[in-house]
Order: C-alpha cells, then structure tokens, then sequence
C-alpha cells in the first residue's frame, strides 16, 4: 500500500470511528487498521527497525521530531534545507538527506541514544510552545 492510499485509509477509518452509526464490535479491529497505518506513515524516513510495545510511540515521537525541525530548523540546517533535502533517521544518526551517507544533523552512539534524544527535544519544544 502506498502513502497515500495508507492516508487515505486512515482518513476514512477515523471518519467511520467518529459516526454514530458503527457497530461498537469491530472497535478492536478498526483501531488496530488505524494504529498500523499511522505507524506506516510514521515511520516512512527511519531506517532501522522498531519492535516492542513502544514502537507505536517512538514512532510517533519521531514523526513529531521531524515536524519541529521543518518548522525551526536544526542547528546549521535550515528550514528550506529540511524541506528540500527531507530528514533520515538511520541507526546511528539523523540525516538531512534520504540516507546515512547524507549530511549529519546528529549522531548517537546507539538507536536507544537516539530515540532518547529525540523525545528531549520534543518535549523541550513543547515546554518553549507552552511558555511563549
């Protein structure tokens, strides 16, 4: 399934879980369609493999991470840099750029290190949203 048909799906799954009209049993179903569908658009520039119970939210905590960047930039990458060139998010490190080989943002010593980075900062992001 490609991106946008998986957007699309999930548009029509979110719609379909807010009519009244559904049967309450197919709840369990339609929220597992819609969580793996998110967790397909979320995970669309990570290059390493996400298991586990959290991988739903680290997902989605990436997915955030990226936002913020395309919208206050990164250090010495720039806003249109991001927009142009998108980011990467490969074991070791964050890449403007479709792969590891493309110009570093940050580098960790594990994807652990990474992940952990990356909800700081969003939270940090959130903290300064909050305080403006």
């Amino acid at each position: 399934m490609n991106l946008i048909k998986a957007q699309e799906k999930l548009k029509e799954i979110n719609n379909l879980l807010e009519s009244p009209n559904w049967f309450k049993s197919e709840t369990h179903d339609l929220l597992d369609k819609r969580n793996e569908l998110q967790f397909k658009l979320n995970s669309q520039n990570i290059n390493f493999i996400l298991r586990g119970q959290n991988k739903y939210y680290y997902a989605n905590q990436i997915a955030e991470f990226t936002e913020n960047v395309s919208k206050f930039g990164f250090g010495h990458i720039t806003t249109d840099m991001i927009k142009r060139d998108g980011i990467c998010f490969n074991q070791y490190s964050i890449n403007n750029g479709y792969n590891q080989y493309c110009r570093d943002m940050k580098r960790f010593s594990s994807k652990e290190e990474l992940i952990g980075f990356v909800i700081g900062y969003n939270q940090a992001i959130s903290n300064f949203q909050r305080e403006v």
